[in-house]
């Protein structure tokens, strides 16, 4: 229907993503000079989406990842239960001292006029050691995999990360797998492994094995070095700048059938504009726009993304598949945290066009 190869066949897993898992400090709408406590969520770009397409569409998914045997890794496995994500674990040894570590990412939440606020301690982390030939490829994929994902994120932390991407999604690719990655792109991890011009060297190598990509017009601009016209002008909302950065993208890797992305005008940190647009297989589709009252932003792509897969993965068609990433998405910018809390029956309902009224 899609022109998407996914698997019918029997499958030990829906979903498989290689990624970091980390731990997010949230001292909620306080600025953190002034936080006097904090709450912890176990997140990660290319985690969420695992973690939803578990937790909310019932999917049976998994994480390729590193893990520190100490007190905080012992947290984070916790979370992963939680969420019935399968993980595939690098072991490391924590020192007592210096590491490894699981990534701490500082994320306030701001309020109105105030922006949120996001600062990451990587140092000495466990995911950025990850390199090829820590994870039996074949031994998974022998099991039966339907979709592979990893991110932007995961390919900056190091020298070694983005040739394990690589070499996982050739294996999905030669095992029948879908392959998809979320670009992610984030200026502050890239300025300190190597900058811009080392970013769209490793993405646009990436790319190279991608069925599906997930991506924003500044993602695609610097992530994969497409050039564009100026968009500071126009409405977030307008999809046509996004859709003619996805014909020269294409024309580029004639290998990508879908591209997809939440669009987002911001008029302050707790009021949004929201919609999303798919490109696949040549075919446009766009969700409708949603007015959002938001509660933690953080982690509404990766919720978009889920929902999106999830409909695809499932049969669904094209534009029943963006409106439940558009309605996952938008529902988990409510909740706290990085990781979803919505139920099917809610995303199903937004998706057809429910609304916030009081449900007795």
């Amino acid at each position: 229907m899609t022109g998407l190869a996914i698997r019918k066949d029997s499958c030990d897993l829906d979903f498989l993503a290689v990624g970091a898992l980390v731990h997010r400090l949230d001292p909620g709408v306080i600025p953190f000079r002034k936080a006097p406590s904090v709450e912890i969520h176990v997140s990660g770009g290319e985690y969420n989406v695992a973690a939803n397409l578990s937790d909310c569409f019932g999917l049976r998914t998994g994480i390729a990842t590193a893990m520190v045997n100490y007190p905080i890794g012992e947290l984070i496995q916790a979370r992963v239960r939680e969420t019935g994500v399968t993980p595939f674990y690098k072991w490391f040894e924590h020192d007592g001292v210096r590491g490894p570590n699981m990534a701490t990412v500082y994320s306030d939440r701001g309020s109105g006029a105030r922006a949120p606020v996001v600062f990451y301690n990587r140092s000495n982390e466990a995911g950025a050691l990850l390199k090829p030939g820590d994870f039996d490829w074949s031994g998974i994929f022998a099991r039966g995999v339907r979709w592979f994902h990893s991110g932007g994120i995961f390919a900056s932390l190091s020298t070694t990360t983005a040739p394990l991407i690589i070499e996982g999604m050739r294996a999905a690719k030669a095992a029948g797998s879908l392959t998809s990655f979320d670009l992610n792109y984030r200026a502050k991890l890239w300025a300190s492994a190597g900058g811009e011009a080392r970013g769209q060297q490793v993405i646009r190598e990436i790319a190279g094995d991608l069925d599906a990509l997930i991506g924003n017009e500044e993602d695609l601009q610097k992530g994969l070095g497409i050039a564009g016209p100026e968009v500071a002008a126009k409405s977030k909302l307008d999809p046509d700048t996004f859709f003619a950065l996805i014909e020269r993208v294409v024309e580029q890797h004639p290998n990508i059938k879908l591209v997809a992305t939440t669009l987002r005008e911001v008029h302050s940190t707790n009021r949004h504009d929201w919609s999303a647009v798919l490109w696949l297989d040549g075919h446009r589709y766009m969700a409708p726009t949603l007015q959002l009252d938001v509660l933690d932003r953080i982690g509404g792509g990766d919720g978009f993304a889920a929902g999106l897969i999830y409909g695809l993965i499932t049969g669904r068609s094209p534009e029943e598949s963006l409106r439940l990433g558009w309605a996952h998405g938008a529902l988990l910018t409510t909740f706290p945290g990085d990781v979803t809390m919505a139920r099917l029956p809610e995303v199903e309902a937004l998706a057809q066009g429910g609304s916030a009224r009081v449900q007795r």
